[in-house]
């Protein structure tokens, strides 16, 4: 399944960073503690090279426990890199932003050197709500849509701290087909560029395998979960449409309305805390991924040679 969505005034917030980052002292990428690779922008990584960054794993009360330090290792072994993982509406916690970004740019203190520090991230991934918690007024505007924030916003956190907020930013083209629906179930992209069924039932795929527990005690499956993750896909979002009502008449299933509930439920965190990858889930889905774009390549480069001889052929 190809997830793509990169409209118009997600070019001008390219462009605003572009302009920007040249100011900047700290990166502050916020990610979906659920999705903490597939959450990360590799358009935003190329735009602030050589910042240091401060990438913050949001939602962690969404994401399950055992999961979340392994992806703060994974992070903190990188080199200009800091990792914490926080619930943006806990205003103790949020505020050791602040102390993360000094530690990474240690000589940026006082109004002679004031901290600059931008914060990004991909939409619906909960910047809005952090800065509200951050500043403690409601500064920006929040809600459960991708896109809600437009425009570039500024910040005072501290008298010489000074945070600029961006419009949420996904990337022309995610080459990871795994991230997409990934994106897509956690509420990132525009609800025309999916199909709900098809992202929802790649969601159930995994929850399935990893956490067919949660699946039973959310949905009242009264299955044994070993024949819960033997199901397949369409079988499962059956299953979960009958046992929530989602019946029209004439006994009609009603999977539309089944592929909202079940993305609902992930989003609100109602199934439990999941996380949705590994580090070595991801790593392979990556390399797998750029072996497929290798091949792509390779068939276009043929291509343009084989035009090139006809045009040759054609010519003499």
């Amino acid at each position: 399944m190809s997830i793509q969505w990169f409209p118009g005034h997600m070019h001008l917030t390219r462009k605003a960073i572009g302009q920007r980052i040249k100011d900047i002292d700290v990166v502050i990428e916020l990610l979906d503690a659920r999705l903490p690779a597939s959450s990360a922008n590799p358009l935003l990584a190329e735009l602030t090279e050589g910042r240091p960054t401060l990438k913050v794993l949001n939602k962690q009360d969404l994401a399950d426990a055992a999961r979340t330090p392994a992806w703060l290792d994974w992070y903190n072994a990188r080199p200009g890199t800091r990792a914490i993982a926080l619930d943006a509406s806990d205003t103790a916690p949020a505020r050791r932003l602040i102390e993360g970004c000094r530690q990474l740019a240690p000589t940026r203190r006082g109004m002679a050197r004031p901290m600059r520090v931008l914060i990004v991230g991909v939409p619906n991934v909960g910047k809005s709500t952090l800065i509200n918690t951050l500043s403690a007024r409601r500064e920006a505007r929040t809600g459960d849509e991708a896109g809600i924030t437009r425009q570039e916003q500024r910040i005072v956190l501290d008298d010489d701290f000074y945070l600029w907020d961006t419009p949420g930013m996904l990337w022309p083209r995610i080459v990871v087909p795994e991230s997409g629906e990934r994106l897509a179930a956690s509420g990132a992209v525009g609800r025309n560029a999916y199909d709900e069924e098809e992202v929802a039932m790649a969601l159930l795929a995994y929850l399935k395998q990893h956490y067919a527990a949660l699946l039973v005690a959310r949905y009242k499956l009264a299955r044994p979960e070993a024949e819960i993750a033997a199901l397949h896909d369409d079988e499962l979002l059956d299953l979960i449409a009958r046992k929530r009502g989602a019946v029209m008449s004439g006994g009609r299933l009603n999977l539309q309305k089944a592929a909202e509930i079940v993305l609902t439920d992930l989003r609100s965190g109602s199934i439990g805390r999941v996380t949705l990858e590994t580090p070595d889930e991801y790593a392979a889905w990556l390399a797998a991924a750029h072996e497929r774009e290798a091949e792509r390549a390779e068939r276009r480069a043929e291509q343009r040679k084989r035009d090139e001889r006809r045009a040759r052929r054609t010519g003499e």
